[in-house]
C-alpha cells in the first residue's frame, strides 16, 4: 500500500544528487576580477597580449589567483577590491601608452570562484541582479526628432536619386524639418512624376501647394510611417547597446525600453563607470574609398615621401599603410545588411554586404571607372580608421552585393559584421540619470536576504518537528530539498536573482510547507476515524493531493500573469514564484511521501506512527481520552 517502486526511488536519489550538483556553485561566492577585450576591431587578444600583461603585473608585483584566455577575453582574478584596481592601473598603461587612443579595455567585474571540477558539469551559480551584485545603472534619452530628421533626409536624398533615374524634370528638392518640399515647372511635370513617388515612397504622404506662382509637392512623413521609424529607432538601439555590452562580459544585463523614448540599462557586476560610459558611446561607421595609385601615393605607402595632398594614411590588419582618397565614395548610411559567410571561391571567412537603391548605382558607377585600381574598404571606430581589405577591381560590379574578404577568422568576419550591422545607434542618446550600487551594499542586501530566508526556514522547521515529530521532520527534509531544487532550477536556468527574487523564493518555502501541513492533517483527521496507521499515510495524501494541486494550480495562474504582463523586479518575482510552484509540488508530494514510505512502508504490522498528537474526541457514553492510540 505505502511502498514506492525501484524507479521512484531512483528518481528521487538522481533528482537529489542533479540539485545538490547544480546548487553547489552558488556557495562559493564572487572574486573581484579585471577583464581585458578588445577596444578597437582588428586588436587581437592572444598569447602575447596575455604574456604583456603577466610582465606589468610582475613589474608592480601584483600577483593573480589565475590568468586566463578564453574566447578573445582574457579573466584576470585577485584576492581583494583593492589589488583588483591597482591590477587594472597596471594592465591599462601597459596596454595603453597612448591614453587618447585605447586599443583595449580592462574593466572591472566579479567572477564566479565556481571549482574546475564542477565547470565541467556546467554548473553555474546564479545570476544576481543590480540590488544584489552592485554595478551601474543607467537611464537614457533616445532623441526622437532626430530619428525622424535622419529619416526625412535620407528620404530627400533618395528622391532626389529616383527622380534623375526616371528623368523626371523638377526645378529643385529641399527639406524643411519633416518635410521634403518638391518644387515643380508646371502642373504637367508634376502629374508625371506624382505616380512614381506614390510607388516608391509609401512613407510620405504628399500635398499640392501654388505658393508665388510656383507649384509645390510637399511630402511629410505619415503617422504610421513616424511610428515605425520611433520604434525601429528603439530596438534598433538596444540591440546595438547589448552587442556593445558584450565586451565587458556582463552577465545577464538588464537593457529594455521604458516608455516611449527611454532604455534602462543595468550593468551588475560593473563597478567601472566610466568604462561603461565608454563602451556605450562606441560607434563603427563603414567607408569605402579610392587607393591613391599615383606615383606619390605609392611612394608614400613604401614610406619613401610624404602623404600626397588630398590623401590620408591608414593601416590595414597587419600594420602596412595604406594611401587612401579623402574622398568618400560610399558611408555605411548607404548600407542594408551585414552577413559574415564565406568566399565562393577560396572558401576564407567574409562579410558580404547589402546596399540600397543609391549605393548600387554609386558602386556600379565607381567600379566601371576604376577597374584595375584598388578599392579600400575601411572601418572606422574611436575616430581611427583601418583597412579592413583593399582588393583590386576587376570588373563592373553592380546588384548591390559587395564582399570583404581578406586575412580574417570566422569569429572576426561575424565581429565585422555585428558592427556594420548594428555598429551605430539608429538615433542619438543621452544619459539622464545615472546610479552607482557598490559591490558593499549589494552584499548587505545578500547578507540579509539570505538571513530572512535562512532563519525563517528554521523557525518552520524548529515548529514542524516540534509539532509533528517524525512527520515534521520528513517535511522539514522535504522543505530543504525543496529550496536546493530551486536554487538548482535557477542555476541551470542560469536565471537572475534579485530582492523581488529571494521574496519569492521566501514565498515558495511558504506554499511547500503549507502542503506538508495539509498532508500531515490529513493522517489525523484519518486517525481520529479510527484508521489504521498504513492506511491513514495512505488516504491522507491520496485526499491532500486534489487540495494541494487546486490551491499550486491557482497561484501558478497568478504568477504566469505576472510574468506574461509584468516587467522589471515584478517579472524576477514571477519567474521565482512560477519555479517555486513546481519544486514545492514535487517535494512536498513525491518526495516527502518517499520518505515516509521509505521508513513506515515496509512494517507489515504497523501500530503506530509519530505525526504528533491526533486530539480524539470519543463518543458521549465512553471515557475521555487524551490522544489516539495510533500516533505518538
Amino acid at each position: 500500500m505505502n511502498r514506492y517502486p525501484l524507479w521512484k526511488y531512483v528518481t528521487i536519489v538522481v533528482a537529489l544528487l542533479i540539485a545538490l550538483l547544480y546548487a553547489l556553485p552558488n556557495l562559493y561566492g564572487e572574486a573581484p576580477g579585471v577583464q581585458v577585450s578588445s577596444g578597437q576591431h582588428g586588436v587581437r587578444i592572444d598569447a602575447a597580449t596575455l604574456t604583456r600583461i603577466e610582465q606589468a603585473l610582475t613589474e608592480r608585483q601584483i600577483s593573480a589567483r589565475s590568468l586566463v584566455l578564453q574566447d578573445q577575453t582574457i579573466q584576470a582574478l585577485f584576492d581583494s577590491a583593492e589589488t583588483q584596481l591597482q591590477a587594472r592601473d597596471a594592465i591599462d598603461r601597459a596596454l595603453n601608452p597612448d591614453p587618447a587612443q585605447p586599443t583595449h579595455v580592462a574593466a572591472l567585474n566579479l567572477v564566479p570562484q565556481t571549482p574546475r571540477w564542477l565547470q565541467l558539469f556546467n554548473a553555474q551559480p546564479m545570476y544576481l541582479g543590480l540590488d544584489l551584485r552592485g554595478g551601474v545603472h543607467f537611464l537614457m534619452q533616445v532623441d526622437m526628432p532626430g530619428a525622424l530628421e535622419q529619416r526625412a533626409e535620407s528620404l530627400a536624398r533618395d528622391l532626389r536619386t529616383t527622380l534623375r533615374e526616371q528623368n523626371i524634370r523638377h526645378t529643385g528638392i529641399s527639406r524643411e524639418g519633416l518635410a521634403v518640399t518638391l518644387r515643380f515647372r508646371d502642373e504637367a511635370a508634376l502629374e508625371a512624376a506624382l505616380p512614381t513617388l506614390r510607388e516608391n515612397f509609401a512613407d510620405l504622404s504628399f500635398e499640392r501647394q501654388l505658393v508665388d506662382g510656383q507649384i509645390k509637392l510637399i511630402g511629410t512623413l505619415s503617422a504610421d510611417a513616424s511610428s515605425a521609424i520611433q520604434a525601429k529607432a528603439i530596438q534598433q538601439n538596444i540591440l546595438t547597446l547589448r552587442n556593445r555590452i558584450n565586451e565587458l562580459g556582463v552577465a545577464e544585463p538588464v537593457i529594455q525600453q521604458q516608455g516611449a523614448d527611454r532604455i534602462v540599462v543595468q550593468l551588475p557586476g560593473v563597478l567601472d563607470t566610466a568604462r561603461a560610459k565608454d563602451i556605450l558611446g562606441r560607434t563603427a561607421t563603414l567607408q569605402l574609398r579610392m587607393v591613391d595609385e599615383s606615383p606619390a601615393g605609392r611612394a608614400a605607402e613604401r614610406g619613401e615621401g610624404p602623404v600626397p595632398l588630398g590623401s590620408e594614411r591608414h593601416l590595414d590588419r597587419e600594420g602596412r599603410a595604406v594611401i587612401t582618397l579623402r574622398e568618400v565614395v560610399l558611408t555605411g548610411e548607404n548600407l542594408t545588411d551585414a552577413q559574415a559567410g564565406f568566399d565562393g571561391q577560396t572558401q576564407e571567412p567574409a562579410v558580404h554586404l547589402s546596399l540600397d537603391a543609391a549605393g548600387s548605382r554609386i558602386f556600379r558607377d565607381v567600379t566601371r571607372a576604376n577597374v584595375g585600381n584598388r578599392m579600400a574598404i575601411l572601418l572606422f571606430e574611436r575616430g581611427r580608421g583601418e583597412v579592413v581589405t583593399a582588393p583590386v577591381i576587376r570588373t563592373e560590379i553592380g546588384g548591390g552585393r559587395v564582399q570583404i574578404s581578406g586575412q580574417m577568422t570566422s569569429l572576426e568576419a561575424q565581429s565585422v559584421a555585428l558592427l556594420l550591422r548594428a555598429g551605430a545607434l539608429a538615433a542619438p542618446m543621452e544619459i539622464i540619470e545615472e546610479r552607482t550600487v557598490g559591490p558593499s551594499l549589494g552584499a548587505e542586501n545578500i547578507r540579509m536576504g539570505f538571513e530572512s530566508v535562512l532563519y525563517g526556514l528554521l523557525v518552520v522547521l524548529i515548529f514542524m518537528v516540534v509539532y509533528y515529530r517524525l512527520f515534521g521532520a520528513f517535511s522539514s527534509i522535504a522543505l530543504t530539498f525543496n529550496l536546493v531544487l530551486l536554487v538548482s532550477v535557477l542555476s541551470m536556468l542560469q536565471a537572475t536573482l534579485t530582492l523581488p527574487g529571494m521574496a519569492a523564493m521566501a514565498l515558495a518555502l511558504g506554499m511547500a510547507i503549507d502542503s506538508n501541513v495539509l498532508i500531515n492533517e490529513r493522517i489525523r483527521e484519518e486517525l481520529r476515524r479510527g484508521a489504521s496507521p498504513q492506511m491513514a499515510i495512505n488516504n491522507g495524501y491520496d485526499s491532500a493531493w486534489g487540495t494541494i494541486l487546486d490551491s499550486n494550480v491557482t497561484s501558478l495562474l497568478a504568477g504566469l500573469a505576472l510574468l506574461a504582463f509584468g516587467s522589471g523586479p515584478v517579472r524576477g518575482f514571477a519567474v521565482v514564484h512560477c519555479l517555486g510552484i513546481l519544486t514545492s509540488m514535487f517535494s512536498s508530494v513525491f518526495f516527502s511521501r518517499g520518505l515516509v514510505n521509505a521508513w513506515y512502508g515496509r512494517q507489515k504490522k504497523l501500530k503506530s506512527i509519530s505525526v504528533g498528537t491526533v486530539f480524539w474526541e470519543p463518543p458521549a457514553a465512553g471515557p475521555s481520552k487524551p490522544g489516539s492510540p495510533a500516533a505518538d
